[in-house]
């Protein structure tokens, strides 16, 4: 479906004035909620007319679909925004295909993403933003190849052959012989997006968030003056004293200047080395804007990496269990048959808690993104079906019951660097509740880590 069937099938209230300039004149539908204006035609320069529909997508957020049509040349065009601001930190979606009905899943792009078929090799240019799904970006990659073979046989032989087997490839994807292959989508706003699916299979679907670099801050326009940075760097390095000249001491809290991922001004980080018994060091890092009031929390360890992974099961059947210490590096994945989770490595980052707690930021985290909503009206979305609603309501009340203690359950960190940690109560003997086994790391976990790439 396009946008501008979007636009003329769904609605949401906005407000007036959301979208208005001075001396625009705005229609605005009450049934529907579309928003209408007079516009310029960029194709013969007269006046045609468009269409703005905001529209909340589930698991995701507020997007703002556009349709544009000249009734005098007939030029149309389609294109979508996001409705807020760009994210902290950017964002990369790594799904592999394996069904139709992974085709289907929806896809918003923003128009400084980048999709890859990472399977052949290719990807999409930066554009025009697109509300579509993963058949509808394929399918245009497909179109955009082959209408210009006949021209590149011409012009550019080589090139034109070259092509030939990856439009194969193609079209047996679109014919649904193709699977499965494998697609990502970065991002460097963080507003774009792969929808995901209550059946995902392990390591299925992947989200990874990212800081960006101060060349990303400065190709999106958001980077400060690199003077004004400058000096207050200097400033708060003087007052930091050079982290080079000083023995680490643990416990104690040091403060490192930074650039804030949020406004990109200078702010400080807070570092703390804390000694786990019977584990290892790690490295506690607490992000405070004070510009923004952007705030964050990272774990990281240190070492030598291992040989080998580490798979770590506890068994949770007591309020004790759920008050353990509990270290999930950002390269660990965690999941529990009896909750129905399953949490990709890279969400949620590295984190230092308790069972308890990270439960609960896995439950608000995902929470958030889709049931508190502004307006309960909308709860879950615009356009998620009653089965996917019903799946999540489940799935909240057991891990509700799960944090609460009234519901026993096992879970799994599976860790490829083996940095993660569940606290041992009965320490320095074995806990009968917590099974600790090495495995080696498949070639898929070699690849992401960069460690097939190594050279020593």
């Amino acid at each position: 479906m396009s946008a501008e069937d979007q636009v003329s099938q769904q609605g949401v209230e906005v407000e007036e004035n959301a979208f208005q300039k001075p001396g625009d004149i705005v229609e605005r539908d009450d049934e529907t909620g579309v928003m209408q204006l007079e516009s310029l035609c960029m194709n013969c320069h007269d006046n045609g007319t468009t269409r703005l529909l905001l529209l909340r997508v589930p698991f995701f957020r507020d997007i703002i679909l556009e349709s544009f049509e000249c009734p005098h040349c007939h030029f149309r065009d389609n294109s979508v925004k996001s409705a807020g601001q760009i994210q902290e930190k950017g964002s990369k979606y790594t799904l592999d295909v394996e069904t139709e009905a992974d085709l289907q899943r929806q896809v918003i792009r923003s128009d400084v993403s980048i999709f890859k078929l990472e399977s052949l090799g290719i990807e999409m240019p930066k554009g025009e933003g697109q509300l579509t799904n993963v058949e509808g970006v394929v399918q245009k990659i497909h179109e955009t190849l082959k209408s210009e073979q006949p021209l590149r046989k011409e012009q550019a032989p080589e090139l034109h052959d070259a092509l030939e087997p990856i439009i194969e490839k193609l079209e047996k994807i679109l014919n649904r012989e193709g699977f499965p292959f494998t697609i990502s989508l970065d991002d460097p706003t963080g507003n774009s997006w792969i929808a995901p699916s209550p059946n995902d299979k392990a390591h299925q679907y992947r989200r990874r968030d990212y800081p960006r670099t101060h060349e990303q801050n400065e190709e999106l326009g958001i980077s400060t003056d690199p003077e004004a940075v400058q000096n207050e760097g200097i400033a708060l390095t003087q007052s930091a004293g050079d982290p080079e000249d000083l023995d680490i001491i643990d416990g104690k809290v040091y403060t490192l200047p930074a650039e804030c991922p949020g406004c990109t001004k200078p702010c400080v980080v807070n570092m703390q080395k804390v000694n786990i018994p019977y584990f290892k060091e790690v490295f506690i890092w607490s992000t405070v804007c004070d510009h923004c009031g952007y705030r964050s929390n990272e774990v990281k360890t240190g070492g030598e990496i291992p040989d080998k992974g580490k798979r770590i099961t506890l068994k949770v059947d007591t309020i004790e269990d759920l008050s353990r210490d509990i270290l999930k590096s950002d390269t660990c994945g965690m999941f529990s048959p009896e909750l129905e989770m399953s949490v990709e490595p890279g969400t949620l980052g590295g984190r230092f808690t308790t069972v308890e707690g990270l439960l609960t930021e896995v439950r608000d985290q995902l929470r958030g993104q889709i049931f508190d909503l502004d307006d309960t009206s909308f709860a879950g979305g615009d356009s998620m079906a009653g089965s996917e609603k019903e799946t999540w309501d489940r799935f909240f009340k057991r891990l509700d019951a799960a944090i609460s203690g009234e519901l026993k359950f096992v879970i799994t960190l599976e860790d490829p660097l083996a940095n993660s940690y569940v606290q041992n109560l009965c320490a320095p003997d074995p806990d009968p509740k917590i099974t600790s086994e090495e495995y080696i790391r498949s070639e898929e976990e070699e690849d992401e880590l960069g460690l097939r790439d190594m050279k020593s």
